[in-house]
C-alpha cells in the first residue's frame, strides 16, 4: 500500500512536505528514524538550553531546501531529470545517517578513522541491498562519481543545503540570531556554469552575510569554550571506560554500546553491512545517557567522578591559549591531582585534555563559491566581494582549548 504525502511542520522553514512516497518510506526505515535520537549538537544544550534539536530534523530541512534548489536551476534551463532530482534529494537525506551518538562529539569514539561520511555510505550501501538498487543515483551522488558534478555540489560544497539548513537551524534553536542567512534569497541566485555551481552576481551580498554568519556560529556556538570542554569530559570518561573495559573490567551498557567498548572496531567491521554496522545503526544518545547515571556508581574513581561531572553539569574549565602546553605543564598538572586526589599516574591524565580547535570560514582549497555576471565570466566571492576582506575570512585560526578538572 502507498504511502500518502506526508507534511510536516517545521519550526524553521515552515510546512514540508514529502515530494514523494518512497522518500517517505526512506524516512520510515530504523536507519532514518535513529536520527530523532541523536541530538544536532551534541552536548552544546549545555550552553545554549535550547539546542535540543536532532539530526532527523535537519537532515528533512536540508532535503526540503534541496527540492526548492532543484525547482529554481530547472527555472534557468539547467537539466535535472526526475531521476537526478529524486537522487540527489535521497543523497541530502541521508548524508547525515553516520553520526555517532551526540554527533561530532563521538565521532572517533568507537572506532578509530572512522568518519560519519564513512559510516552514512556503508548505511545507505546497505538500504540500497535491502532496496534493490533505488538509492543507486543517489549513492553516486553522495560520493561525486555521478557525471553531473553540479548535484554534488549540492550536497557537498561550501555552499551546499546542508550547510544552508544548519546554520539556520542551529541558529534558531540556540538562539544567536546573528547566525541566521537568507536561504530563499541564496538559493534564488543559484544557478550551473561549467557543470559548477554557481551564484549570480546579485546575490554576492547575500553570500558576504552568509559567510559572516558561519564564522560567527564557529565561534559562538560550534567552538564556545564550554562545549568543548563539555565534549572533553565526555571522551575522557569514554576513553577510560574503554580502557578498563579491554582490560577485563566490567561496565553497565546496552548491548549495542558494549559492543564497542568491548572491542577494537576497525574501518573494516563497517563493510558489507557487517555487525559492527548492526551495532552501530541501533546505538543512539540514550545508549550513553543511561549508561553514565550508573557509572556515577562506579567503583573506579576516575568513571564515577567523570559520569558525575556530566550529569550534575560540573563541566572542566578551560583556558584558551596560542600555543600548545609544554609537557613540563602537563606533567606539573598530572602531578597536582596525584597529591590533590590521591590518584595513580596513569588515572591523572583523563582528567585534562588539549584541544586544538582550527576553522577558516572560506577555504580556496574545496569547491570555490563562483559568482556568475551577466557576461557569462565567473570570479571568486574573495574577489567579487567589495565589502569583505575574504582573504581574512580564508585564513585558518588556531587555538589551544586546556580543558581541567577544577578540584
Amino acid at each position: 500500500m502507498k504511502n500518502r504525502r506526508k507534511i510536516i511542520n517545521d519550526p524553521v522553514h515552515g510546512f514540508i512536505t514529502m515530494p514523494s512516497d518512497f522518500l517517505y518510506d526512506v524516512v520510515q526505515h530504523p536507519y532514518f528514524q535513529r536520527l530523532g535520537r541523536v541530538k544536532q549538537l551534541g552536548l552544546t544544550y549545555m550552553v545554549y538550553p535550547g539546542a535540543q534539536h536532532t539530526r532527523f530534523q535537519h537532515s528533512l530541512g536540508a532535503m526540503h531546501l534541496m527540492d526548492e534548489a532543484v525547482v529554481q536551476l530547472r527555472l534557468k534551463g539547467n537539466v535535472i531529470t526526475e531521476e537526478e532530482a529524486h537522487g540527489a534529494l535521497l543523497a541530502i537525506l541521508l548524508h547525515d545517517l553516520g553520526h555517532a551518538p551526540f554527533s561530532h562529539v563521538l565521532e572517533d569514539a568507537f572506532a578509530d578513522g572512522v568518519t560519519h561520511e564513512h559510516i552514512s555510505l556503508a548505511m545507505m550501501e546497505q538500504m540500497n541491498r535491502e532496496m534493490g538498487g533505488k538509492l543507486d543515483v543517489a549513492i553516486a551522488i553522495f560520493k561525486n562519481e555521478y557525471p553531473k558534478m553540479f548535484l554534488h555540489q549540492l550536497v557537498s560544497s561550501q555552499l551546499d543545503m546542508d550547510r544552508l539548513d544548519y546554520l539556520m537551524r542551529d541558529s534558531f534553536f540556540t538562539g544567536v540570531v546573528e547566525g541566521a542567512v537568507g536561504t530563499d534569497r541564496i538559493i534564488n541566485m543559484l544557478d550551473v556554469a561549467d557543470d559548477r555551481l554557481v551564484v549570480e552576481a546579485k546575490g554576492i551580498y547575500s553570500i558576504e552575510k552568509f559567510l559572516i554568519a558561519r564564522r560567527i556560529m564557529y565561534w559562538q556556538v560550534y567552538f564556545h569554550k564550554a562545549s568543548v570542554a563539555a565534549e572533553q569530559v565526555l571522551l575522557n570518561l569514554l576513553r577510560r571506560v574503554k580502557d578498563l573495559a579491554l582490560n577485563g573490567a566490567e561496565f553497565f551498557a546496552s548491548p549495542q554500546l558494549r559492543y564497542f567498548l568491548y572491542n577494537k572496531v576497525t574501518k573494516a567491521d563497517f563493510e558489507e553491512g557487517g555487525e559492527a554496522l548492526q551495532h552501530f545503526a541501533m546505538m543512539d544518545d540514550s545508549d550513553v545517557v543511561c549508561a553514565l547515571k550508573v557509572w556515577e556508581q562506579h567503583p573506579d574513581r576516575v568513571v564515577s567522578m567523570l559520569s558525575k561531572c556530566l550529569v550534575n553539569r560540573r563541566l572542566f574549565k578551560v583556558e584558551v591559549n596560542d600555543s600548545p602546553m609544554t609537557e613540563e605543564k602537563r606533567t606539573e598538572v598530572a602531578r597536582r591531582y596525584a597529591v590533590d586526589l590521591g590518584l595513580a599516574d596513569d588515572e591523572c591524565r583523563y582528567l585534562f585534555s588539549e584541544v586544538p580547535v582550527s576553522a577558516n570560514t572560506y577555504s580556496h582549497k574545496d569547491y570555490k563559491i563562483n559568482v556568475l555576471y551577466g557576461d557569462g565570466s565567473l570570479c571568486d566571492i574573495a574577489e567579487a566581494s567589495d565589502m569583505l576582506d575574504i582573504s581574512m575570512l580564508s585564513k585558518q585560526v588556531k587555538r589551544y582549548y586546556y580543558c581541567y578538572l577544577k578540584v
